[in-house]
């Protein structure tokens, strides 16, 4: 299943919280996108959908994994299903996700895998 980052922030602070994060291992370059990429930032369907594109999968197959209002604002405008990562942002600030979540090996079941 293919899968890819679409942030807000820049190319160069994604690559930075990947690599000290470990991240970078998950996510070739060619599949992180920022709103540096687009017109419009979130809450703008702008990036979402062109991150869509440029993977070759229709906005309606996209799921998208959000922590902020805008970002599920922009995965809704975008015609994405929108699921809700609750670590650090409440459930009522993600309202119109389609479910929650607040550890990411809960996404299998959240996503019925």
């Amino acid at each position: 299943m293919p899968y890819c980052v679409a942030s807000s922030g820049s190319h160069e602070r994604i690559r930075v919280g990947h690599r000290k994060t470990g991240l970078d291992a998950w996510f070739r370059d060619e599949n992180v996108f920022s709103s540096e990429d687009v017109g419009r930032g979130k809450p703008a369907p702008d990036l979402f959908l062109h991150a869509a594109a440029r993977m070759g999968v229709e906005p309606a197959r996209c799921v998208v994994v959000e922590d902020s209002r805008l970002g599920v604002q922009a995965a809704l405008a975008a015609g994405m299903d929108v699921y809700g990562f609750t670590a650090m942002t409440p459930e009522e600030k993600l309202a119109g996700a389609r479910g929650f979540f607040r550890r990411m090996d809960e996404l299998p079941a959240v996503l019925g895998r």
